[in-house]
């Protein structure tokens, strides 16, 4: 490409503040809205964690600013189960779709993607940015869900993230919040599901179509391998919910009987006998379970993937060593990506399934741990051996791995039937998910953050807060986590708002107001880290160079922050894998993509070793 065609191509940023920062089509600007989109709904997921807690440990404490925010839902500041029951309810909903769905797909990939492939922008520039705003409209919803959800003893439905029927179908008789906050919440994720498909078909669309020259399939950087996969995950996924809700609305607005099976006797009620719960029948709520299902399973890895990509590439970055087995992590990245749409029924063990069905759902489960510890296994040979540079993001890295295999272990014993049937409604089944899916994932967010912070605003985060960061959240999730195992295989039933009734559980009160301790604290520290990304947003360090990890990656090429086309209107050619570390003979420890090879010396070595070298030229 002559310098002349390629300036030809060059794009001007716009002027006005309402298209720069607010309708921007700027794939990097609509990255950033949504990361702060997640910082601003894990703050509200984290405060309702610590209520959470706070009642479990403290049960029967009156809290005088709940009484006087919640005077329904915490009369005198004691807080009702009702009350619970929907801290749980939009705790979980806020976190798994607003948090953990939001940050690593919408926030990360949206901005390095394009860049990482050497393309200007996203494929559909409108139809990115209106994949934020409705997204964002999903989350004023929800927000609202908590202030009107037609009763003043809740903050929103009390049905549980997972909305299970016929408890969300049949309306307010079943319960305080499941009238019109019920509602607000089947229309949220409704809304959600919409943004979620617009952004699955731009990233697909731009890693397909809008590569530069040279960047083959198996020379992208693990994190586009990640972001893909996830993409197509949420674009099989997301519909089956978006439909499920759809039916779960008629069943409550239109009359009709998907997931509402007839006889039923609500609050002295039975169906047909009011005009608040008229006549149903031929419904199955079991339905419901494997319409969320066959989207709930995937849902674990669209928030997973996106971190196991982040922690490959920040890993090999601050090893000094190509990734280990690069092809291999790719294909590890799209069997995990299969086979979480075969193993939705692991949720359903006590649902009553024919024990044959359990068997292969049982069997499949356990299959997804052959991929998952190919991960495992090359994350420690690409650590092994390495000129490793402890930075924050490589800690949180190193964190995520750890959390992803603890996490991991349990999966296990609760993907037998058998174990899960006696384990299934205890305190095990939410230690294992927070480990493997809920702070192993935010752990990615971090360590992508602190990584990419520089090249995103041409600062540098704290380090000294950034380890203070990592530790005290390190030690504090294991805290946390760990122990819930322990309470679930003691007996101690999840979902309830307190245990004083139960003679055998009260031996674990230690341990239920360690947990709450360690989550408290492990909270406030959460605090720093806002703080430094806030400050370091202003007053931190500015960067001396584009590339100040001594990075390899089409990121590192372009100046910082990106302008508005990403590379001025040059395009980069690729010559070389991603991950071109300690090349023998080269005049340095790692080469960009971009340097030809005839800058390698010797010319050829490193060529077909499939660990991240030249051998991925096609």
């Amino acid at each position: 490409m002559s310098e002349a065609h390629a300036g030809a191509h060059a794009h001007h940023a716009p002027t006005g503040f309402i298209r720069k920062y607010i309708f921007s089509l700027d794939h990097k600007v609509i990255g950033i809205q949504y990361i702060l989109l997640a910082l601003v709904a894990v703050l509200v997921g984290m405060v309702m964690s610590v209520l959470m807690r706070m009642n479990l440990s403290w049960p029967g404490t009156s809290w005088p600013i709940l009484g006087t925010l919640f005077p329904g839902g915490a009369p005198g500041g004691h807080m009702g189960p009702e009350f619970y029951l929907s801290l749980v309810t939009m705790h979980g909903t806020i976190m798994v779709f607003f948090v953990l769905t939001t940050a690593p797909q919408g926030g990360f990939g949206n901005y390095f993607l394009p860049i990482q492939i050497g393309a200007e922008d996203m494929a559909f520039p409108v139809l990115n940015m209106m994949s934020f705003w409705v997204t964002f409209v999903g989350f004023v919803v929800i927000l609202a869900a908590i202030f009107f959800s037609g009763s003043t003893a809740t903050v929103g439905p009390i049905g549980g993230w997972t909305g299970y029927a016929p408890l969300s179908a049949i309306g307010k008789i079943a319960g305080p919040g499941q009238g019109l906050g019920m509602d607000l919440w089947i229309i949220s994720i409704a809304i959600f599901c919409v943004g979620s498909l617009l952004g699955a078909l731009n990233f697909i669309t731009t890693l397909l179509n809008m590569r530069t020259k040279g960047m083959t399939l198996m020379r992208m950087p693990l994190t586009c391998w990640a972001w893909f996969t996830t993409a197509v995950l949420a674009l099989l996924s997301f519909p089956v919910l978006l439909g499920g809700g759809i039916l779960l609305l008629l069943d409550r607005m239109a009359g009709t009987s998907f997931f509402i099976p007839g006889g039923l006797y609500v609050s002295g009620v039975l169906s047909g006998n009011s005009p608040d719960f008229p006549l149903h029948t031929g419904g199955s709520p079991i339905l419901w379970q494997h319409l969320f299902w066959f989207f709930g399973h995937p849902e674990v890895y669209i928030a997973i993937l996106p971190g196991m990509g982040a922690t490959s590439h920040i890993l090999s970055t601050f090893a000094r060593k190509p990734v280990f087995g690069y092809r291999a992590m790719v294909f590890a990245i799209f069997a995990i990506g299969l086979l979480g749409f075969f193993v939705w029924g692991h949720h359903m063990f006590i649902s009553g399934m024919s024990p044959y069905s359990a068997i292969a759902f049982s069997v499949l489960t356990l299959s997804i741990g052959v991929p998952s510890a190919v991960k495992t296994f090359n994350w420690i040979g690409t650590l092994w051996g390495g000129r490793i540079r402890f930075t924050t993001p490589m800690l949180f890295a190193i964190g995520f791995a750890s959390l992803f295999v603890a996490g991991g272990i349990s999966g296990l014993i609760l993907g037998q039937s058998s174990l899960d049937l006696a384990m299934h409604d205890t305190y095990i089944v939410p230690g294992h998910f927070h480990l493997v899916m809920g702070v192993a994932s935010i752990f990615g967010m971090f360590a992508a953050t602190y990584f990419w912070f520089p090249k995103m605003f041409g600062r540098m985060m704290s380090e000294k807060l950034g380890k203070f960061h990592f530790w005290i959240t390190f030690v504090g999730v294991y805290a946390i986590f760990i122990p819930m195992h322990v309470m679930g295989i003691q007996g101690m039933p999840r979902r309830y708002s307190e245990f004083t009734e139960y003679r055998f559980l009260d031996s674990l009160r230690p341990l239920v107001i360690f947990v709450t301790i360690a989550a408290i604290i492990t909270v406030i520290v959460q605090l720093v880290f806002y703080f430094n990304f806030v400050w370091s947003l202003f007053r931190g360090q500015k960067v001396t160079s584009d590339n100040p990890w001594e990075a390899t990656t089409l990121e590192w090429v372009t100046s910082t922050p990106p302008p508005h086309d990403n590379f001025g209107g040059h395009l980069p050619t690729v010559y070389r894998g991603p991950y071109e570390f300690a090349v023998p003979g080269a005049p340095k420890d790692y080469m960009m993509q971009t340097e030809p090879h005839d800058a390698e010396v010797p010319a050829g070595l490193g060529e077909g070793t499939g660990n991240g070298h030249n051998g991925h030229q096609h």
